[in-house]
């Protein structure tokens, strides 16, 4: 099992703009499960905001090996959310690890 873990900056500054931008990554990341073979769980959340410096958005998703976990990156599903995701972010940060 691989355990995925990318962090996200969002671009927006208003609440509001940033609670619709997480909105949209949720429905579209967690529509993805069920799609995907080997894609297993998503989780993405944000930050609780209570202290400075913290990257604003956590994604983590769990795999059944490396191979579905490269397949998940080249889903045409996965493009898809990923071009809304860019849309709205500024940087990322990414760990994969093995459970």
């Amino acid at each position: 099992m691989i355990r995925h873990i990318v962090l996200f900056t969002l671009t927006a500054t208003s609440d509001t703009e940033r609670a619709a931008d997480i909105s949209g990554m949720q429905e579209r990341l967690g529509a993805l499960v069920g799609v995907i073979p080997g894609l297993k769980a998503v989780t993405l959340k944000p930050d609780l905001g209570l202290i400075e410096g913290h990257w604003d958005v956590a994604l983590v998703s769990e795999h059944d090996d490396n191979a579905a976990l490269e397949a998940y990156q080249a889903h045409p599903a996965h493009l898809e959310a990923g071009a809304f995701i860019r849309s709205v972010t500024a940087d990322r940060a990414t760990v994969d690890y093995e459970l």
